[in-house]
C-alpha cells in the first residue's frame, strides 16, 4: 500500500464529505450544538447559584461544566459517521467505490484517515469554543482555562469526540444500516449508562463503556484515571474499527 494511492483514496473520501448534504450538515451542528446547549446549561446553573436552588446538583463544577455542550454535540457526530459509512450501503454507491479502490483494506483506512481528520479539525475549535461560552454564561462563578485541570480536560474532549466518531465509523461498517447503527449506538451513549449507574453492581463497570470512558477525560477530579480512560476508549475504537474492516473485507457489498 502506497502512500501516494492513500492519499488519492483519502482525498476522494474527503469530496464525499464536502459534497454529499448528509455528511456535511452534522459536521456543522456539532459546535452549534455543543456551545448552544452548553450556554443554556451554564445560564441555568448560574440562575440556580444566584436563588441557592436546592435543584442545583451538589456536586456541581463550573470546569465540568463547560463541556456539557460538547457531550450533546457529539450525538450529531455519530450522526455524520454513520451517514458517511451507512449512505453509500443505502444509495448503492458502495459498489462504485470499491470498484475504484478495489483494496479493501485501503478503503477502510482512506476512510478512518478522514473521518477522524475532519472529526478533529470540528473537536478542537468546538471544544474551545464551547468551553468559552459556557464559562462566560456562568458570569462571576465561571472559571479560566488557565485553572489547573481545564487545559488537560479540554485537549480530552478533543479525543474523547475524535475518538467516539471513529468508534461510530467502526460500528457503521459493521452493521451496514444507519437505523440499526444510529439505535445501538443512541442506546450506548443516551440509555445504557443510566441503566447501569442505577444498578449498584453494574456502576463500577459502566465507567468502561465507551462514553463513560470518554466522559471521564473531561471531568476535574475523574473517578477513572485519564491516561486509563484514554486507554479503554481507544480499545472500544480499535474494537469496532478491526470489526468492520473484518465485515467489509469478508461481505460483498
Amino acid at each position: 500500500m502506497s502512500s501516494n494511492a492513500l492519499t488519492a483514496v483519502v482525498r476522494a473520501e474527503l469530496t464525499k464529505i464536502r459534497t454529499v448534504r448528509s455528511t456535511l450538515l452534522p459536521l456543522v451542528l456539532v459546535p452549534v450544538v455543543s456551545v448552544g446547549i452548553g450556554v443554556l446549561s451554564c445560564a441555568s446553573a448560574r440562575s440556580a447559584i444566584d436563588r441557592k436552588s436546592r435543584l442545583l446538583r451538589p456536586d456541581f463544577n463550573p470546569l465540568d461544566a463547560g463541556f456539557v455542550g460538547v457531550q450533546i454535540g457529539q450525538l450529531t457526530l455519530i450522526a455524520f459517521a454513520v451517514l458517511l459509512v451507512c449512505a453509500e450501503y443505502g444509495s448503492g454507491m458502495i459498489r462504485t467505490s470499491l470498484a475504484a479502490v478495489p483494496d479493501r483494506g485501503l478503503f477502510h483506512l482512506s476512510r478512518i484517515t478522514a473521518a477522524g481528520g475532519v472529526a478533529l479539525l470540528v473537536a478542537v475549535p468546538t471544544v474551545f469554543l464551547s468551553f468559552l461560552a459556557s464559562q462566560t454564561a456562568l458570569g462571576p462563578y465561571g472559571v479560566e482555562l488557565s485553572r489547573p485541570g481545564a487545559l488537560r480536560a479540554a485537549v480530552g474532549a478533543c479525543l474523547y469526540l475524535t475518538l467516539m466518531c471513529l468508534f461510530s465509523v467502526g460500528v457503521a461498517t459493521l452493521l451496514r444500516s444507519t437505523a440499526l447503527a444510529l439505535t445501538l449506538l443512541y442506546a450506548l451513549v443516551l440509555v445504557l449508562p443510566p441503566v447501569a449507574n442505577a444498578v449498584p453492581g453494574l456502576r463500577t463497570a459502566a465507567r468502561y463503556l465507551p462514553d463513560q470512558a470518554g466522559t471521564e477525560l473531561m471531568k476535574a477530579d475523574p473517578t477513572l484515571a485519564p491516561g486509563w480512560a484514554l486507554l479503554v476508549l481507544a480499545a472500544w475504537t480499535a474494537a469496532a474499527l478491526l470489526a468492520g474492516h473484518l465485515t467489509l473485507r469478508g461481505r460483498d457489498s
